[in-house]
């Protein structure tokens, strides 16, 4: 699969993911506090969580960006490749926070959030190195042969 089929696949992952954490947060804004450490404190949360729908459509999107990373990986993309680019998952949440839930977003996580994709452009810059250098050596190969004859 092409570096850039894997990262379509990734980017559509990455959304869900953020839609994801934004269900799961209203779904415990609704739930509430844990009061307690206790036994029933405890399984009070646990039920009002999964009878709340937020959550339930939190953990919906979130196993469907779990389903994503299993394409990614099952089509041979290298963990070194694909999980580092995971990190852009938190440049999409924390869009998603500021615009959707309206939270306060510093300049320090903005420039925590730069450094991100700056890594993540990295990373993807030297998977399209050798993506390229494997190509050359097929192409010069056929030329050498082609010469031959």
């Amino acid at each position: 699969m092409s570096v850039t089929k894997l990262i379509f696949i990734l980017l559509i992952g990455l959304t869900l993911e953020a839609v994801g954490v934004v269900y799961l947060n209203k779904g415990l804004k609704q739930v509430g506090d844990v009061e307690k450490i206790s036994v029933q404190e405890v399984l009070r949360v646990i039920k009002r969580g999964i009878t709340n729908g937020n959550i339930i459509l939190g953990v919906f999107f979130e196993a469907l960006f779990f389903g994503c990373l299993l394409v990614l990986m099952s089509k041979g993309g290298d963990v070194s490749f694909i999980w580092p680019l995971t990190a852009l998952g938190f440049v999409f949440t924390t869009i998603a926070a500021k615009f959707v839930l309206g939270e306060h977003v510093s300049p320090l996580r903005w420039g925590g959030v730069c450094l991100i994709v700056i890594g993540a452009g990295l990373i993807t810059y030297s998977e399209k190195l050798q993506e390229s250098k494997k190509q050359q050596p097929a192409s010069s190969a056929t030329s050498t042969s082609s010469g031959q004859q």
